[in-house]
């Protein structure tokens, strides 16, 4: 089987083990969700208010005077306008920074816990935006992006494991796809203040910069009342702790013995291992986390998402729109995005991982080459055509289009998938080398993009386009479904599955007690 069956016969044999879960939604695990997810609001805005600032008249005025030189010239080549290596590492200084903290971070997180790595990134991300806002040259401004950079690498790191970790298993994928809603959240808020602050002549880009704050405050008061996962406390060795914890998130009233014994056991697992959890997942019995712990990032970066939102207002004023225009438009893909987005969230465990990844790969096949035939077409090899304004309308379409399928696939579960699927003994180092894998290549993207397209031209959708192939086929063969299944079982679908179990062993599930509550049974949908 290639994968998408495995998840039904380990049904019926973890499904059992699961039975005993709650499957109850409580008030607190919905707001730790929501305050957990809150880290996602930071990494949105800055990724927008990135994208909007780097054709702002104020700040390209008061910082980058050359850009703003080429923008008024009506010989530039459009491809080249912004093609600046200083504009760059203003831009691509927070994922290096971001790469970094990553790493520090999955030790960091192990040692004080899922809640207490986020509360660190917000006071980092606090910091680095007031630094920002203050700044008077491009000094501050790189130094106030790799503070943001740390705070980004902090909570990338803890927030998505921490939703997979207390949220119920039928509702996994969705709990944990709000993180990525928070992120868009945070891009469309950005793009809102973008919005008005392009109309202030001089201090307008210090509002963009400044509004930072409000995120982390939300994080830094929120993530201060919610409780930490059960699993992190029960690694830590606070049994009591953890079982509190439980109870809190899945209700006073709830039958919590299965679920602490699974996590028990995880942990235990963990304390018979005593090389640590970056060499422990080199090892051949961890060899599929290893490859989705590469894959799943790498792929995500190729998808052309840094190309088509990162820069989606630069795109859109190379094919003519005004920078006002511009900004709109990326606040009308944002609105598709969020839309997409929560169409995943309520599919994404009724239909399963694997098929939002194969739709969703098929639209963003089909946008990235309609961009690349237009830009090509419509705009010439040498920038120095005028696009004609239907086929700009038409490309603002497509980027809608393309939003939507990353929407419903490859944004949500590059978050949802590394959160997941890693045991409990490698989860911190898996999420952290996920992470800092993403951070890296996003940060080469970020370095080289606005030179690939004024090298490559149109070519450089055409690259992203061919990535998606891969990646599809890859999903189809080598990933297989999670749905429905405990967080503490999955290594029975691995176990299953037609590749990886040459090299994950059998996992053994004990026959469920024949009590009442078997009648909650948690499998997810079918």
């Amino acid at each position: 089987m290639t994968g998408g069956g495995a998840v039904a016969d380990v049904a019926n044999g973890v499904g059992a083990a699961a039975s005993g879960y709650s499957s109850e939604i409580t008030f607190t695990v919905v707001m730790s969700c929501l305050m957990a997810a809150s880290g996602g609001l930071i990494f949105g805005y800055d990724i927008s208010i990135t994208g909007g600032l780097t054709q702002m008249q104020s700040f390209l005025e008061k910082f980058f005077p050359d850009i703003w030189a080429k923008m008024n010239n009506a010989q530039q080549d459009a491809y080249c306008i912004f093609d600046s290596q200083v504009l760059t590492t203003f831009v691509s200084s927070l994922y290096l920074a971001g790469v970094f903290a990553c790493l520090i971070a999955g030790h960091v997180t192990r040692k004080v816990g899922r809640r207490n790595s986020m509360l660190i990134g917000a006071s980092l991300f606090f910091v680095g935006a007031i630094l920002n806002c203050a700044a008077v040259n491009i000094a501050m401004l790189v130094i106030g992006r790799v503070l943001l950079g740390f705070a980004v690498g902090f909570t990338n790191q803890s927030a998505p494991v921490y939703l997979a970790e207390i949220a119920p298993t039928r509702w996994r994928g969705a709990f944990t796809s709000i993180f990525h809603f928070f992120l868009n959240v945070g891009m469309f808020v950005a793009d809102l203040v973008n919005y008005r602050a392009n109309t202030i002549p001089v201090w307008g880009w210090r509002l963009s910069l400044g509004v930072a704050v409000v995120p982390a405050a939300v994080i830094l008061v929120g993530a201060s009342f919610i409780p930490d996962t059960p699993n992190s406390l029960v690694l830590r060795g606070r049994l009591d702790d953890a079982r509190a914890s439980l109870r809190r998130i899945r209700g006073a009233g709830a039958d919590v013995d299965a679920e602490m014994k699974d996590i028990v056991r995880a942990a235990e697992e963990d304390r018979r291992h005593q090389a640590g959890a970056f060499r422990r997942i080199v090892r051949r019995e961890y060899r599929p986390y290893l490859v989705m712990a590469v894959a799943i990032p790498t792929f995500f970066e190729l998808t052309g998402m840094i190309v088509v939102t990162l820069f989606t207002p630069l795109l859109f004023y190379t094919v003519g729109f005004s920078s006002q225009k511009a900004i709109l438009g990326s606040i009308i893909t944002d609105v598709v995005s969020l839309a997409s987005i929560a169409v995943a969230a309520l599919t994404v465990d009724r239909y399963g991982r694997r098929t939002l990844f194969m739709v969703g790969g098929g639209v963003l096949l089909v946008c990235l080459t309609g961009m690349a035939w237009t830009y090509g077409a419509r705009l010439g090899s040498d920038g120095g055509k005028a696009m004609p304004r239907g086929y700009a309308v038409a490309v603002v379409a497509l980027v809608c289009l393309y939003d939507a399928g990353f929407g419903i696939s490859w944004g949500p579960l590059k978050w949802i998938i590394p959160s997941e699927i890693f045991p409990l003994e490698v989860r911190s180092a898996g999420q952290s080398m996920s992470e800092a894998i993403s951070l890296t290549l996003t940060f080469v993207q970020t370095q080289s993009f606005l030179q690939m397209l004024c090298s490559f031209k149109f070519g450089a959708f055409a690259y992203n386009a061919a990535w998606v192939v891969v990646m599809t086929v890859f999903v189809f063969f080598f990933l297989p479904e999670t749905k429905g299944v405990p967080i503490e079982s999955l290594g029975a679908v691995w176990a299953q599955h037609w590749y990886w179990k040459r090299f994950v062993k059998p996992v053994a599930v004990a026959p469920a007690p024949a009590t009442p509550h078997h009648k909650q049974a948690d499998h997810g949908p079918a």
